[in-house]
């Protein structure tokens, strides 16, 4: 084997193995976005989002109080009530949005109903479907 033969092979193995380690970490980002709904994950998941969500108003008194004036009100007019706070509030909207996502990626990866039904329109209206 000439010194240009062997020089050749060498590129060779080690374009194939960059390629291989190219493809490799091309698949791993997508084997590792299986969501994990195991009910342990998603229990973990709620617990963990109502703290947040918890701590989070108990520190905003005034979106605390506009979210239980909307569930006391009339379906429109609750709607009405939380688009008109988040537009006037809406660094404390993108925040509250931002708590609450985990949830809705988890309804949506995972097939399940992680706000309770009669909420679900809210949460929608609030976080955007």
């Amino acid at each position: 084997m000439t010194s240009g033969e062997a020089a050749r092979i060498a590129r060779f193995c080690i374009g194939s193995l960059v390629g291989g380690i190219v493809l490799a970490g091309l698949a791993a980002p997508v084997a590792s976005a299986a969501p994990d709904c195991s009910p342990a994950t998603v229990e973990a998941t709620k617990e963990t989002v109502g703290q947040q969500a918890q701590a989070y108003m108990d520190s905003h008194p005034d979106g605390n109080k506009v979210l239980l004036t909307a569930a006391l009100q009339p379906r429109p007019q609750a709607e009405a009530t939380l688009r008109a706070y988040a537009t006037s509030n809406p660094q404390e909207y993108a925040a509250f949005k931002q708590i609450l996502a985990p949830l809705g990626t988890l309804q949506q990866q995972c097939g399940v109903q992680v706000v309770p039904a009669q909420f679900q329109w809210a949460f929608e209206q609030f976080i955007g479907g």
